[in-house]
């Protein structure tokens, strides 16, 4: 595979041509935060992956996104979810057509 193939997928993506960038290039460098499980989900509902992934944004659960950007928030969530395992549960869908709904686990 030429480096080239790749080249629609990350413009696409808003990642910068010539990666890795040296920091310098930039006026702020943010600290990282993960949220706390607690801080973002409800106890008493269950949300989907997109949901959470909104959630982890600062957006509402219901809020519109394209679809490029919801991917990007969903290749967030999942690691997020994953780290954060001890203090979630999953509720199996009661239909087929239903995905998997994940909270808060009991504290």
């Amino acid at each position: 595979m030429g480096s080239g193939q790749f080249e629609g997928f990350t413009h696409s993506l808003g990642i910068p041509a010539g990666m890795p960038v040296d920091k310098q290039e930039f006026d702020e460098i943010l600290s990282f935060e993960l949220h706390e499980p607690a801080d973002i989900l409800d106890a008493d509902k269950l949300y989907t992956i997109p949901e959470i992934a909104r959630l982890l944004q600062g957006l509402p659960a219901d809020a519109e996104l394209n679809e490029a950007n919801e991917s990007v928030f969903i290749d967030w969530a999942i690691p997020w979810m994953i780290f954060n395992q001890d203090d979630l549960v999953i509720a199996d869908p009661q239909d087929d057509d239903v995905v998997g709904l994940y909270g808060l686990a009991e504290s």
